[in-house]
């Protein structure tokens, strides 16, 4: 099965980093679902949750203020204003 490494972070820390199978965000054009070999996308994120389906654990949620997403080559990075867990 094919992977997905993301990264998460806030203004001032690293959040979460690991593998994933499917990652889960707020757009401002709408939701995104992105899976492993997804096209490369560079997205605004607005107000709302972020789940990521870990491949090791249960699945990581978190209320985000805003950011961006990008997507390349397997990789994802949730750069996000403010976080708190869920």
């Amino acid at each position: 099965m094919a992977e997905l490494s993301v990264d998460l972070v806030s203004r001032d820390r690293k959040v979460w980093s690991g593998a994933a199978s499917q990652v889960s965000a707020p757009s401002v054009d709408g939701q995104i679902g992105i899976l492993a070999n997804h096209t490369p996308l560079l997205a605004v994120l607005r107000p709302g949750t972020i789940k990521v389906e870990t491949t090791s654990g249960p699945a990581l949620e978190a209320r985000v203020t805003g950011g961006f997403v990008s997507v390349d080559n397997n990789l994802v990075t949730l750069v996000v204003d403010e976080i708190s867990l869920v």
